[in-house]
């Protein structure tokens, strides 16, 4: 496994030994990448890779110039595939490691925390509906950037995902895997 592109394109990743992590393939990473680049979501973005595993996407999105990515990640075999990535590549400045499960983190998040401006979630494909609720708190919780990005990977042959405060802007498959891309709800304008 690679860095698809950007200043790090071609470097090699580390991934646990095992089917417990299963990386997104370069051709997905490559074809999401080119829309999320096509839609200016990545240059200066704060990133959040939920389920983070290797970092693959994180680190994909600093090589094509996002400012920061936090990664959240809780299997230990992960965790040290994740931080030997971030450090072969020099990205720990440009980089920070939550180690807890996604849903319990982002049910603690509280108003104030850090915006996200792209998020990029990978999970275990039988734990989508966990991702969803995860993403729906995250939401809530006014963690993302009004214009911020959400990308859900998950099985193809699952039924459409509706995540509350999201709303659905496109969802793109490549063989078995599917992606979901949403936005944060627009909120009701102020009445005067």
């Amino acid at each position: 496994m690679r860095v698809v592109a950007g200043a790090l394109g071609g470097r090699r990743l580390v991934a646990p030994a095992g089917d417990a992590t299963r990386p997104t393939t370069d051709r997905v990473r490559e074809s999401l990448f080119s829309i999320l680049d096509g839609r200016g979501a990545i240059v200066g973005a704060r990133v959040l890779d939920l389920y983070a595993g290797t970092g693959a996407l994180g680190i994909e999105a600093l090589s094509r110039g996002a400012e920061h990515a936090t990664f959240v990640e809780s299997a230990r075999p992960a965790l040290a595939a994740l931080r030997e990535n971030l450090r072969s590549l020099a990205l720990g400045e440009r980089a920070s490691v939550i180690a807890e499960r996604t849903e319990k983190w982002a049910a603690r998040l509280a108003p104030g925390a850090p915006r996200f401006e792209l998020v990029l979630a990978d999970p275990p494909w039988v734990d989508v509906a966990r991702a969803r609720d995860a993403l729906a708190a995250i939401a809530a919780s006014g963690a993302l950037a009004p214009d911020a990005l959400v990308v859900l990977e998950h099985a193809a042959r699952d039924a459409a995902l509706a995540i509350a405060g999201l709303e659905e802007e496109d969802t793109r498959r490549w063989g078995d895997t599917a992606v979901w891309i949403g936005r944060v709800s627009p909120r009701e304008a102020p009445r005067d």
